[in-house]
């Protein structure tokens, strides 16, 4: 079901927000962040969020409002909160860039960015996995959902599918050792 495919989506985009955290701790302890991990976590985020799992959560979201307005009205303009999240997105673009280009650019202004952009996209997250999908869900009908599905690009998710993105081989090792650290602290078995 499309739902479940935006919630793991969901889990996934959180997992990158994790990384992003991790790194500003690095920063937080007087070292260098590895800003090409960083730079590759904000590049999966114009890739792959804004171009396929937004899209679709608003086509949902449209279907939403036609059949249900008044469970659309409790969630609010969806659409006008992606835009306002790749606004935030390219403030981050452009911070992350001038510290690529210039070492001695305040790293605190671009932090401050960067958990900005943490914190919106969680709560963000949380609001559509609270609020929209069970109202979706609730509300449409199985001609929307197929309606929505026969709209879906093929799609390769470059970081999460089987066959990662060179590019985004740094994150994904990145994401791993997170994983096993997690594990390690939980006192689970390695994988």
């Amino acid at each position: 079901m499309i739902i479940d495919l935006l919630s793991r989506e969901h889990r996934n985009i959180e997992k990158l927000l994790l990384v992003l955290e991790r790194e500003l701790g690095v920063l937080e302890r007087g070292e260098r962040p590895d800003y090409e991990v960083v730079w590759a976590v904000i590049c999966y985020f114009k890739v792959y969020p804004e171009v396929y799992h937004h899209p679709q959560e608003d086509m949902v979201f449209k279907k939403l409002r036609a059949r249900d307005p008044a469970a659309a009205a409790v969630i609010g303009d969806l659409a006008d909160e992606h835009r306002k999240g790749a606004q935030r997105l390219r403030r981050v673009v452009q911070a992350v860039e001038s510290v690529l280009r210039d070492p001695d650019v305040p790293r605190r202004t671009v932090d401050d960015m960067i958990r900005d952009f943490i914190a919106h996209g969680r709560r963000h997250i949380a609001m559509e996995e609270r609020d929209f999908f069970p109202a979706a869900v609730k509300a449409l009908q199985p001609q929307d959902w197929v309606e929505i599905a026969s709209t879906l690009r093929d799609r390769k998710d470059p970081l999460f599918s089987e066959r990662v993105e060179e590019r985004f081989d740094a994150v994904r090792k990145h994401i791993l050792q997170l994983e096993q650290e997690a594990e390690a602290e939980r006192g689970w078995p390695g994988r």
